[in-house]
């Protein structure tokens, strides 16, 4: 379509203006798809020392926000008042006049002398294509009069942008990673600690060829400087109606993106009304099992995990997030004391089931009944004996304290609390005989029979116990080293009667 000549005109003088005569608020949108490191460089620009009051302008797909709370933190690291909005949904079709609604909001203000801003950062969800929300600003005559994009700048998740630039999509339907890549004015390829040197040079060459202009910059963990994000004056008007020649036309129909990838959300804290999952406090052990198996088995269509969550009998919230099949989490702030402690969770994929991820996330949940099947589980009783795992080829005896011991302050618990021969306090992490074990049945010198095979047994004598060989791993021993009658050298795997007995 052709480009009305007073929308061309007058966009393509005031893009030719010098920047330091243009007043208008500069406007930086970070895009980049699900996981490539937005929120970890917003967080970035808004701990580092500068000086600048910066309007945050946050977007998430889902509809429960969960990274808005640490923004909000750091948002007014720099500046007494917090200026944030948060948007819940797609920022590029579904809640694009909410945007609209919020540039007014900030334009009056400013004008009215109630604010001044030095920037605005707008982060798009990962699943937004950035030409729709780039004509918010060129189409609105109050947003152009307060705001201009100075630039537009996409994070690119090195580990998984070739698995999204390949997806195949219906027809009519956008591939919103080539279109981020294709729409940007600067490109930070992300997470290069995660590929090799080959990798990287084959993924640039990917992205040269959708989009031969911008500078590339590699960085891990969105770590870059603040200069190459704010006030680089890259946006070009002319070089992005090449790259999308309807993007002054406010007439066309924008963005249709895949109907099978959709969000979850499971929010402890809606009102119970509106509450679609049970509340209660998270068990940390069957949180960790419910992760590693959902990464393992539906990780290739979870493009995103996140949530901040409840754990029991942590003073701290955890907080955690995962892309395909790479998971971190950390305990973030304590909780207050008057603060509700609800978790809230999102996914973003292919083909979510919201009813099973639901029940699922149930399962995980407290109960007085799972520590009671913990307990009837555990091998030791109070007051046994047993032997500890201590170091290579290291045990120790003790006697059983505590079951299920839990360390003030600590989520996890343990199975066993022991107290040594020597009277250090220890605890074995799992109840596994790799860790902790009954005591050895034999002594040194004692006289034993081995099993040697297909039927056979050796008669010998126990010469040494918690043998190691040179180059098993350090966790690695057999209980005993036996010298047979023959004058053969063995060890016994095991400490019992299928592998070792007395005379």
């Amino acid at each position: 379509p052709i480009v009305p000549h007073c929308a061309r005109t007058r966009e393509a003088g005031l893009a030719m203006m010098p920047p330091d005569l243009d007043r208008r608020v500069p406007v930086t949108v970070l895009t980049g798809f699900l996981g490539a490191g937005k929120t970890t460089l917003l967080n970035h620009i808004l701990t580092a020392t500068h000086g600048k009051k910066i309007a945050i302008i946050e977007n998430e797909f889902g509809e429960t926000a969960i990274d808005d709370a640490l923004v909000t933190k750091n948002s007014k690291f720099n500046s007494d008042e917090e200026i944030i909005e948060v948007l819940n949904g797609c920022i590029c079709c579904s809640v694009r006049q909410d945007l609209v609604s919020i540039l007014h909001k900030l334009a009056d203000r400013t004008r009215a002398g109630d604010l001044v801003l030095d920037a605005i950062i707008l982060e798009t969800t990962g699943m937004a294509d950035p030409a729709p929300v780039a004509q918010t600003f060129l189409v609105d005559d109050a947003i152009k009069a307060f705001a201009r994009i100075d630039g537009i700048v996409t994070l690119v998740d090195a580990k998984h942008i070739e698995q999204h630039l390949n997806e195949e999509k219906p027809n009519g339907v956008v591939n919103e990673a080539a279109a981020q890549v294709a729409f940007a004015d600067r490109l930070l390829l992300n997470k290069t600690d995660l590929v090799s040197t080959d990798d990287l040079e084959r993924i640039e060459g990917r992205l040269r060829a959708i989009n031969a202009v911008s500078q590339i910059q590699r960085c891990t963990k969105s770590a870059v400087s603040v200069d190459s994000v704010l006030n680089i004056n890259g946006f070009d008007l002319q070089r992005a109606l090449k790259a999308n020649p309807d993007l002054l036309n406010a007439d066309v129909a924008w963005t249709q993106h895949d109907p099978s990838v959709t969000s979850v959300s499971l929010d402890q804290g809606l009102a119970r009304h509106l509450r679609t999952v049970d509340i209660g406090e998270v068990d940390f052990q069957l949180l960790q099992d419910w992760i590693n198996e959902l990464i393992h088995t539906r990780g290739s269509e979870i493009f995103r995990m996140k949530g901040i969550l409840a754990i029991k009998h942590a003073p701290q919230r955890f907080v955690y997030h995962a892309v395909h099949m790479m998971f971190d989490g950390d305990w973030g702030e304590h909780w207050g004391d008057d603060e509700p402690r609800a978790s809230k969770l999102v996914f973003i994929g292919k083909n979510l089931d919201q009813e099973e991820l639901r029940a699922e996330f149930a399962a995980c949940l407290a109960s007085p009944e799972m520590e009671l099947k913990r307990l009837a589980a555990l091998r030791f009783d109070v007051g046994e004996e047993v032997q500890c795992y201590v170091g290579p080829g290291q045990w120790a005896n003790g006697k059983v304290i505590n079951r299920m011991w839990r360390k003030e302050g600590s989520a996890s618990k343990a199975p066993y609390q022991v107290e040594l021969e020597d009277g250090t306090l220890i605890f074995a992490p799992v109840d596994d005989d790799q860790v902790i074990r009954k005591p050895l049945r034999f002594d040194i010198g004692d006289a034993v029979q081995c099993y040697l095979g297909s039927s056979q047994w050796g008669k010998g004598k126990i010469i040494a116990q918690n043998y190691r060989e040179e180059g098993w791993a350090l966790d690695e021993a057999a209980p005993y080293q036996v010298e047979l009658e023959n004058g053969k050298l063995i060890f016994a795997p095991a400490d019992n009667d299928a592998v070792i007995k007395r005379v």
